[in-house]
């Protein structure tokens, strides 16, 4: 990148094919969201700007992003956005990047809310009725899951937990960012151990590690190198935290309460077999992904 003419369309093809020739992801869009971040720009104003001479500051920052994004480095880290849900997210590195798939667990978690509240609605106990209601989430992460329900549900309050300091300091600055910090509690805590175990949460969502150890030997790099395991390796078979976490929701949902669980994309019988197991769950069903994977297993705690 020395011609001294480069212009924003120049360097968007020139970066997007060099992308490719090194097997990068999404060559083309990591190109245009890096290109935008150096110029200060959204990925629109990019077409709209086209034809515009780039200065010798703004090649210079643009091709450092570049080489960082050649030796393996996430966008999402470079620029320290990800946009999920529609919403823009802060993440840094020692956080887990929110996940296109990780959305079905979203519009899960709202179809199963929208069902307790229904319910709620009907039931002739007024106290039910008028008292505030919980949700959990549990490895809150980057806060994508928890904001994105909070800003669905304004009828419910939040408790994320997470065991990651560092992840808990994102997912303050991004409640904070979107207006929810009066209805989501966020706590240090390893899965339940920080909450009392009595029966007070209408839905429990959670996006814990589930990749088993030898599908992490085969990740890429760019996951691999750069993202915390501990917040993506799940043990021998993927599900250590999964298995334990199901033993332990009963305790703190509430009667006809919902589990709600991102899985691994061969893992959603076991799962369902370890929700029969417990015997405190009247009904589960799977959600699949856009490429047909069963990505969500959904539980409902017996009503009685």
């Amino acid at each position: 990148m020395t011609d001294p003419q480069w212009t924003i369309l120049k360097a968007l093809r020139w970066t997007a094919d060099y992308f490719r020739d090194k097997g990068l992801s999404e060559p083309r869009t990591s190109a245009e969201v890096l290109l935008a971040h150096a110029l200060g720009l959204s990925r629109l104003d990019l077409y709209l700007r086209y034809d515009q001479p780039l200065t010798p500051e703004e090649l210079a920052r643009f091709k450092a992003l570049v080489v960082r994004r050649r030796q393996g480095e996430p966008v999402a880290y470079l620029t320290g956005r990800k946009e999920f849900w529609s919403l823009d997210f802060q993440v840094a590195p020692g956080v887990l990047i929110p996940r296109p798939e990780t959305e079905i667990l979203v519009q899960t978690a709202l179809e199963a809310a929208k069902i307790f509240l229904e319910t709620a609605q009907k039931t002739k106990n007024r106290k039910q009725k008028t008292a505030s209601l919980w949700g959990l989430e549990i490895g809150v992460g980057s806060g994508a899951v928890a904001v994105a329900l909070a800003k669905e549900l304004p009828r419910l309050h939040w408790l994320a937990l997470d065991l990651c300091v560092a992840a808990l300091a994102v997912a303050r600055e991004n409640v904070r960012r979107h207006g929810v910090l009066d209805r989501i509690n966020l706590v240090r805590s390893d899965l339940l151990s920080g909450v009392k175990p009595r029966p007070w949460f209408a839905l429990l969502a959670a996006n814990l590690p589930y990749v088993p150890r030898a599908e992490w030997e085969r990740l890429p790099k760019e996951i691999k190198d750069y993202e915390p395991p501990e917040a993506l390796l799940g043990g021998e078979d993927g599900l250590d935290l999964i298995r334990t976490l199901i033993r332990q929701a009963p305790s703190c949902l509430l009667p006809g309460g919902f589990l709600t669980l991102e899985v691994g994309h061969d893992q959603a019988a076991a799962v369902v077999e370890l929700l029969q197991q417990t015997g405190e769950f009247t009904g589960w069903e799977t959600r699949r992904d856009l490429l047909g994977i069963p990505r969500v297993v959904l539980g409902r705690r017996s009503a009685t």
